[in-house]
C-alpha cells in the first residue's frame, strides 16, 4: 500500500466484504429478513470497527463508483427491487434505507466509543442512566417530550432499537407501494 489512504480503504473493502458475506449466509427467506441481514452485518461492523463508518461515509460521499458503495447499494437495492418497488422509486428507497443503515450505525459506534472513553468505571447502564437522569432534570415547559422519553433511553437496546428503525422504513416503503401500484385513474364526473 501507498499510503494511509490505500490501507484505509483496502481495510474498509475487506470489512464490508466479510460483513456482508455473513449476510448471504445468514439470510433469510423474505427481501425484508434480507434486508434485516445486510443491516445487522453492517451494524456490527461497525461497531466491532468505529473508523467504518467515518469511512463508508467518507466513500459515499468522494467514492462513490468505487467498489465499497456499489456492494452495500447492490445488496440493498436488490431487496428493494424484490420487495416490489416500482422502478422509479427504487434510488429513493434503497438510499434512505442505506443512509438510516450508515447512520444509526456510526451513531450508535460513536455513542460505545464515548461510553468507554469514560472508563472502566462506567458501564453502559450508568451511562445511560446518568442521560436519562439529566433529561428528567431539563425545563419541563422546553422539554415535556425528552422528559417523557428520558425512562425509555435508559432501557433501550442499541440492537432492538436499530432493527425498529429498519422497520419503520420498511413499512413506510411497502405501504406506499399498493397505491403506486393501481393504475391512476380520474376521478368520476
Amino acid at each position: 500500500m501507498a499510503n494511509k489512504s490505500e490501507l484505509l480503504g483496502a481495510a474498509t473493502e475487506a470489512v464490508v466484504a466479510a460483513a456482508l458475506a455473513i449476510e448471504r449466509a445468514e439470510s433469510a427467506d423474505s427481501p425484508q429478513d434480507e434486508i434485516r441481514a445486510v443491516a445487522l452485518g453492517l451494524f456490527h461492523a461497525i461497531d466491532e470497527h468505529p473508523w467504518l463508518a467515518t469511512q463508508l461515509s467518507t466513500q459515499l460521499s468522494s467514492n462513490s463508483s468505487g467498489s465499497v458503495t456499489p456492494r452495500i447499494f447492490e445488496s440493498i437495492g436488490r431487496q428493494v427491487r424484490a420487495l416490489g418497488v416500482p422502478e422509479r422509486s427504487w434510488f429513493t428507497s434503497t438510499s434512505v434505507l442505506v443512509h438510516y443503515i450508515l447512520g444509526a450505525a456510526g451513531q450508535n459506534a460513536a455513542n460505545s466509543a464515548y461510553a468507554d472513553g469514560l472508563g472502566p468505571e462506567m458501564d453502559r447502564t450508568e451511562f445511560l442512566d446518568t442521560v436519562s437522569k439529566a433529561w428528567e432534570a431539563l425545563d419541563p415547559d422546553e422539554y415535556p417530550f425528552t422528559r417523557a422519553v428520558a425512562d425509555q433511553l435508559r432501557e433501550h437496546n442499541d440492537r432492538e432499537q436499530f432493527l425498529a428503525g429498519i422497520d419503520l422504513v420498511l413499512s413506510g416503503i411497502t405501504a406506499l407501494q399498493p397505491a403506486s401500484r393501481q393504475p391512476h385513474t380520474s376521478p368520476p364526473a
